[in-house]
Order: structure tokens, then sequence, then C-alpha cells
């Protein structure tokens, strides 16, 4: 397993990821990208990215996630690791199962179409084999429900396997309200008897707290967790984010973001929590969440915000990309 890396690793930072998901490509939904990324010209958001994961590597980040949907997230990540080959210490995890289709437009109609069937498979493993080669260590299928085909797909989960056989690890990733199902039946898939999936990513934060039994059963089976979107696509962080977020913010002399990211960290099933920071000041608040101190009355109050599963999901699919 790849994360026994991490495992090693003695900085705070290291249980804190990269996701490029918000400098990969134009458009996303998050809020403020005008002002975050007022250049998102091809140019412009490889070095924003390049700047990232110099910075990140810097403070101890260890773990990057792109995406074949990323836009160029895997074109720009590739090239980060060709031109500093004195770093072999960072897992590189990526995505198949949406092909990004927006062609380098913020305001497309179709960002990403979604298609887990083996052709899309073959298609974009090579795809991603072209441009990160040995460097990727986890491939995860993109964004499962519990009826995806690929939970099913018997002749998907052979070749899924052949490419374990090869080193490269796979998982899954789920989004909707009903992420525990997904997660729960990901972790029966085996294949002569061994558990295909050794690591899941899910949505989890103050307002999306239904994964956590799923994803503590998942930790329990020797499965790696992964915990994106904790700060909920931007709702948990800055101006956005809940009064009691900017309290305990002020009250350690951090944002929102931090305690955001802090409320995550702090479950023990979690053993890696995303930033989708869009610029280094971003990350900077991001990555300063593990000196926070989440005491029993503190957790009380971030513990009120949750919010019903079907809620957050049509609040979710409701935003704009921008």
């Amino acid at each position: 397993m790849p994360f026994a890396r991490l495992n090693r690793a003695t900085t705070p930072t290291a249980r804190i990821g990269l996701g490029l998901a918000a400098v990969g490509r134009p458009g996303y939904l998050t809020p403020h990208r005008d002002r975050d990324l007022p250049d998102r010209g091809v140019d412009a958001l490889r070095a924003r990215t390049h700047e990232l994961l110099d910075a990140a590597y810097a403070q101890g980040v260890r773990y990057v996630d792109a995406a074949r949907s990323y836009g160029r997230s895997e074109e720009f990540l590739a090239e980060w690791l060709a031109a500093r080959p004195g770093v072999s210490d960072v897992v590189v995890g990526s995505k198949w199962g949406y092909t990004y289709t927006a062609d380098w437009r913020a305001d497309a109609g179709t960002h990403e179409v979604k298609d887990h069937g083996t052709a899309a498979f073959e298609r974009q493993r090579a795809e991603s084999a072209a441009l990160l080669g040995d460097r990727l260590d986890l491939y995860q299928v993109h964004s499962v429900t519990a009826g995806s085909p690929a939970l099913s797909d018997k002749e998907l989960h052979a070749r899924l396997a052949a490419l374990a056989a090869e080193g490269t690890t796979i998982g899954v990733t789920t989004s909707g309200p009903a992420q525990a199902d997904a997660i729960l039946a990901a972790l029966s898939v085996t294949v002569d008897g061994e558990p295909l999936f050794r690591t899941v990513q899910a949505t989890y934060n103050a307002l999306e707290t239904s994964a956590g039994p799923a994803l503590a059963e998942a930790h329990q089976a020797g499965v790696t967790v992964i915990v994106k979107e904790a700060m909920a696509n931007g709702r948990l962080a800055g101006t956005e984010a809940p009064a009691v977020l900017r309290e305990i913010g002020a009250e350690a002399g951090l944002g929102a973001d931090a305690v955001a990211l802090a409320f995550v960290l702090r479950r023990p099933w979690a053993g890696v929590v995303l930033s989708g920071a869009a610029t280094v000041s971003q990350l900077a608040g991001n990555l300063h969440a593990p000196l926070l101190d989440l005491d029993a009355d503190r957790t009380d109050r971030l513990d009120a915000l949750v919010e019903e599963p079907e809620a957050y999901w049509r609040h979710r699919a409701s935003l704009p990309w921008t």
C-alpha cells in the first residue's frame, strides 16, 4: 500500500492531501474563482498548480489527488514531478470514470460525462498511464453510487485486479446522499477471494456526516479513508462559513477553513483529508488545521451544524460552475 509511506511521515500536515479539482480546469463548484484565479488560461493554471504543489510539498504534504475529469490536472502534476526527480516520497492518486468535456470553458453546458464501463476504464487508464507512468500509485473509480455498475461488473473487476497485480492500488470515491450504501457495497467486492478496493474517498464535513459509520467500518477493515470536500465546496470557509466556525477560528487565531478541516482530522478513521486550495494563502490556512484543539465544547458546537443528507446534496447539485 503506498499510504504506508505517509504513515512513516512525522509532520502533522502529512495527513492533509492536495486535491487538484479547483486548479486543473477553469470551471468548478466553488465561490470566488474570479478573485482566486483571475487568469484561468492553460499556462496560468499550470503555473498555479505548480506553485501549490511546491508550497504543499515544502510544508509536509505528501498526497496529491487528480482525476481524468479535472481538466489537465494529471498533465500539470506529471510536469511537476518530471521537473523534480528527487521528489520520490509523494503518493499520487488519480481517478477514472468521468470524461472532461468542457473544452476549457467555465460556462460550458456539460463539464463532465460519467461512464464506469470497461471501455471507459481502458481508455482512461491508457491516458493516465501516458502522463503519470509508474508514478501513479492509486487509481480510483470516480463517484460511485450504490447502483453503479462498477460495483457489480465482474469483467471490470478482473481488469482492475490485473492493474492491482501490477502494483497500482485500486480505490473508489463516492458521492450522493447514499454514500454509506456505496461504501459498504464496495467493501464486499472481491476478486479471487481478495478485497478489490483498498481505499475509499468520500465527502464528509461538518454539514454532511452520514458516511461516518461506513467510513469507520472501512477503516476497521484495513481500507485507507480519504476525505474530500471537508469545506463543503466553500460553504465552510471564509465569509460563507457559519458563524460558529468563524467564532471557533477567531478563538484560536485561525480561519474557519482550518476549523472545518480539524473537525474531519479529529476522526480516528480519517487517513488523509484533502485541501482543495486554489491559492497558496488558502493552502497555508488549511495546513494550520492540525494545530487546533477541538475540545468537547467546540465539537458539540460544530455537531449542531449537520444537515439531512438529501438537503445537503440538493444544495450541492444547485451550485453553479464558475
